[in-house]
């Protein structure tokens, strides 16, 4: 691992349109990341991950790149960002930056020249056949657009063609092999992008669909990992301190091919997504009987079981703790937020169990004060993620503070419920949902036990006790369920609760638990 300032960090990721609005215009702009840098750091959290901000046509929300090295107008200029990384440092906070390695813009400057009949420099930096009625089998692809003969292959929407890594199985005359000239001149192309950034102060990146660079790759990823590791030999012998976390939720193939991070995402009916939203029954399923149930685990008394989560996570976990580190999430731009299903009871034990995990956590926007998804119109290919994209509610009043404008002009609309939660009306509640993630990080901060490194054992799983799971000297406790608990956990010992939630105590070997409630013993 080569950033050893990962063991005590806590993400917080940004939204830049919607965080907050200096200039405004209705949009939130880097400045305003800069100016809630302290309020950022009240939060226990000193990292920030941004989500793409840099020149874009933003018809899937910046994920379409049409300059690398150039920030969105409508976010400030680079020395606006130069800004931020500096004053971040000064406060104590990293700052990694969204990385779009696998698609442009159908509008970048690279494309726009593979586009032409003319042979030129980059005519193979993008994936194209080799005669325009001759499509890509297996392939999402677009042709009729384009001078050139031929038809271009798409990373994921129409507007983001594939940049041209190499096929690892050659199958048509018109596939490069990933060592061809044009496979690495598109490596190199990324990784000078990447030197750019970290030439001005940015610590590193969070790589947009990381597994998605060699096509006709093999189940382990062989030739997508082959070109990350390319990309660690760089950063280990030129940026040392950088740090990447992927967006590839395969933590055994994503840390050995050069992460130090990996997100552990959604897998409908298991894994992470049954801790906080049963993913299965609401946006992926298909039986409308079946999404009326929600068998999440933080949920009360809905039958959730901590095995479903554990069975996949403690399997990575095993195989990659010596690696690498894996990421659980509050919630990301891409995701409902948890608000959706859980009330602020249930959030809180989701927060300190999340918090009081191994590895690297991260934690959205406005997770903190509960904000809830909106039922909107997409927005820049947003669809039905764009109701987890809307402004930060800072106070009451004209658009709950996030911007001066009109509220016609708001990127998206603000929260417009009279109980519309906001950072003013929790900061002085010692019990609110914000004070409770400042108390749980605080914890995490100051005990050696809970750092990303520490040796996480579960203790108890069994299906309707507590969840039990030891870090180090500590144990921690979490019981969603809404009656109070015994459970002898087998040993002579006693402790000290350091931190709770609800109520509970711990004396030779029995753990007591009120209905909904945490617990972080200290073992004597």
């Amino acid at each position: 691992m080569a950033a050893t300032w990962l063991k005590d960090a806590v993400f917080y990721e940004i939204y830049p349109q919607s965080f907050y609005d200096t200039n405004g215009d209705g949009i939130g702009d880097i400045n305003g990341i800069t100016e809630k840098l302290d309020y950022i750091r009240s939060l226990g959290c000193n990292a920030l991950w941004i989500n793409p901000c840099y020149d874009s046509p933003f018809k899937d929300a910046g994920y379409d790149v049409r300059d690398y090295k150039k920030v969105a107008p409508r976010y400030g200029t680079n020395e606006d960002i130069y800004r931020l990384f500096e004053e971040a440092h000064k406060k104590g906070v990293k700052v990694l930056l969204d990385l779009v390695p696998g698609h442009t813009s159908e509008e970048h400057p690279w494309f726009r020249e593979s586009q032409k009949a003319e042979e030129n420099e980059y005519s193979d930096r993008f994936i194209w056949t080799d005669f325009c009625f001759k499509g890509a089998p297996g392939f999402p692809y677009v042709g009729g657009e384009s001078e050139r003969s031929g038809c271009y292959i798409l990373n994921f929407f129409k507007c983001q063609p594939a940049l041209n890594y190499g096929f690892l199985n050659v199958t048509e005359p018109w596939q490069k092999s990933i060592n061809s000239p044009a496979a690495m001149a598109t490596r190199e192309a990324i990784k000078d992008v990447m030197r750019f950034w970290l030439s001005h102060g940015c610590d590193g990146f969070r790589v947009d669909m990381a597994a998605s660079l060699v096509k006709n790759d093999d189940e382990k990823k062989s030739g997508t990992s082959a070109i990350w590791k390319d990309v660690r030999r760089m950063l280990d012998l030129e940026f040392p301190e950088a740090a990447m976390v992927a967006e590839w939720s395969d933590p055994p193939l994503a840390l050995r091919a050069g992460y130090d991070m990996d997100f552990c995402l959604n897998h409908p009916g298991g894994g992470y997504s049954t801790l906080m939203r049963d993913y299965y029954n609401h946006v992926y399923g298909e039986d409308p009987d079946k999404n009326n149930e929600d068998h999440s685990y933080f949920k009360k008394d809905a039958g959730g079981n901590i095995n479903r989560f554990l069975d996949q996570y403690m399997a990575w976990y095993e195989d990659t703790k010596d690696v690498g580190y894996m990421s659980l999430i509050t919630c990301n731009h891409d995701t409902l937020r948890p608000s959706y299903n859980l009330d602020e009871r249930e959030l809180k034990l989701a927060y300190a169990t999340i918090f009081t995990f191994p590895g690297v956590p991260f934690l959205y926007y406005g997770d903190e004060i509960g904000m809830k998804y909106q039922e909107l119109p997409s927005k820049e290919g947003g669809y039905y993620r764009t109701g987890s994209r809307t402004p930060m509610q800072w106070k009451k009043g004209d658009n709950l503070g996030f911007s001066t404008a009109d509220a016609e002009k708001l990127y998206l609309p603000v929260d417009s419920a009279e109980d519309a939660p906001t950072v003013e009306m929790q900061e002085n509640d010692k019990d609110s949902l914000l004070n409770t993630v400042r108390s749980i990080l605080e914890l995490r901060h100051n005990e050696e036990d809970l750092k990303a490194d520490a040796l996480l054992v579960p203790v108890c799983t069994e299906p309707d006790k507590p969840f039990v799971y030891k870090r180090g000297e500590l144990l921690c406790a979490v019981y969603p369920a809404g009656e109070s608990t015994e459970v002898d956990l087998g040993c002579a010992i006693s402790g000290e609760v350091i931190f709770k939630i609800g109520d509970a105590s711990f004396a030779d070997g029995k753990l007591c638990m009120a209905a909904q409630s945490f617990a972080v013993i200290r073992t004597k």
